[in-house]
């Protein structure tokens, strides 16, 4: 599997909600600007996202997007999943790990090696959470302002 730009670009949202709306909301506007990325490519992101959980809209002047669960609560590979539809690494590997796909199904040796292999990738999509990934680049930040 490859990580798409929706993932990508996905996670770069959420950081960014993560580091700018933390007391008000923020236009999608100001994201697209900020991350260099198509006004219109986030807007379908962030429907998948608000559909998800993720992140919530608030009306009117001031109005805009916010993370809908604390930082702590959220994972890349919560966010890879739901950008992504999936998450396995192929497509023989989508339905409880019984494969109708192909023309080796029932008697495929390497379907073991994808399924386990999506499992550790997801594994450790799942241990980066947006808070700690914050941490961590506020501490670059300040290192090269200090250094």
């Amino acid at each position: 599997m490859r990580i798409t730009t929706k993932s990508r670009y996905g996670t770069r949202l959420i950081l960014d909600l993560a580091l700018n709306a933390q007391h008000q909301p923020v236009r999608l506007s100001e994201i697209s600007k900020r991350q260099n990325i198509s006004l219109k490519y986030l807007e379908k992101l962030i429907s998948k996202l608000k559909k998800a959980g993720f992140v919530k809209s608030m009306r009117g002047p001031y109005g805009g997007y916010m993370l809908a669960k604390p930082m702590e609560d959220i994972s890349v590979g919560g966010i890879v999943r739901v950008l992504e539809g999936s998450d396995t690494i192929t497509d023989c590997t989508m339905k409880d790990n019984v494969c109708d796909i192909c023309t080796r199904a029932g008697e495929c040796l390497t379907q073991y090696i994808w399924s386990e292999t999506g499992k550790a990738m997801f594994e450790k999509l799942d241990s980066f959470k947006i808070d700690k990934l914050i941490q961590k680049t506020n501490g670059i930040i300040k290192q090269k302002i200090s250094g």
